[in-house]
């Protein structure tokens, strides 16, 4: 089931009431109610949010991702619990205990899946997209040849109509636009691993010792052409803005729902990444030897 993605930007306090996650507006007194099992994720986009101790506890038993957002208006933490998957300890010391060579594997079947949605997205686009095929074709155990960076620099190149676009995190706009996103993908993505009974932290490829969500990063690659497709949306729609309004992020958070395709089946990318982690999860025990990666949906509008 599709759960709800709950997104406040004004001054609120939040409690939780007969299962109930009750929101007052600080301002107007007025006071809302949403079911705790109706919801996916808590997005907090306001300093002056305040909130009891019981909803993050609450929360988080429910695998309801609470995320928090800085100063800059960008989500920046988490929370949500360690003990939602009855073989939790088993999964923990499987992961932890992978092979390298079967993590190489997994991230070549994870590039594999990633330049192909590149191609994917740039075909739907009208671009040429031979050269991402051919990068796809060629991608190594471990990706040890960096297909991954060559296709990047080809896709980012050929995404937009003007001038080549430069992705930096502190970079021009729409750089803003790809950073909020990509944030909310990885809380998402965090969640789905969580939920599947893995470790964000032990990843498949990314190393960095400061990184506290390296699985999260590994998996969410296949994922980002996916929501490109929304965020290149957006920017037209606002081609001049600034700043990330609350319309605007509002817009973005959609990029939850949008629908991905699984071979014959089409699932929204939130629920499609349980589907990704629970089959992470099988490669990690030695049931299968295939993550499910979906593929970004070719109907043209």
């Amino acid at each position: 089931m599709l759960k709800r993605t709950l997104f406040f930007v004004t001054p609120c306090h939040l409690s939780i009431r007969n299962h109930q996650l009750v929101v007052k507006n600080k301002e107007t007194q007025t006071e809302k109610s949403v079911p705790v099992e109706d919801i996916g994720y808590v997005i907090l986009d306001n300093l002056q949010i305040t909130l009891t101790q019981s909803v993050p506890e609450y929360l988080a038993e429910n695998n309801t991702a609470l995320i928090f957002c800085n100063e800059k208006h960008h989500p920046t933490a988490m929370n949500f619990i360690l003990d939602s998957h009855q073989l939790q300890g088993e999964l923990f010391d499987l992961q932890i205990k992978a092979s390298e060579p079967l993590k190489k594997q997994l991230w070549q079947q994870t590039i594999v899946a990633k330049i192909r949605n590149q191609g994917l997205l740039l075909k739907k686009l009208g671009k040429n997209d031979a050269a991402m095929v051919r990068f796809a074709g060629t991608v190594k155990s471990g990706d040890t040849t960096n297909r991954e960076a060559m296709a990047a620099k080809y896709y980012w190149g050929s995404l937009f109509d003007t001038e080549p676009f430069r992705r930096e995190r502190e970079g021009e706009n729409p750089n803003s636009l790809f950073n909020y996103t990509y944030a909310v993908l990885r809380a998402a993505t965090a969640k789905a691993l969580v939920g599947s009974g893995l470790l964000p932290t032990f990843g498949i490829h990314h190393r960095n010792r400061y990184n506290a969500y390296r699985l999260a990063d590994d998996i969410m690659e296949p994922y980002r052409p996916i929501v490109d497709e929304l965020i290149l949306n957006v920017w037209r729609k606002y081609p001049n803005y600034e700043e990330l309004t609350s319309e605007i992020k509002a817009e973005l958070l959609q990029s939850l729902t949008c629908d991905v395709q699984f071979k014959k089946k089409k699932r929204p990318l939130a629920v499609a990444l349980s589907h990704t982690t629970a089959s992470l999860a099988q490669c990690f025990a030695g049931e299968k030897r295939i993550i499910k990666y979906p593929m970004l949906i070719m109907n043209y509008k």
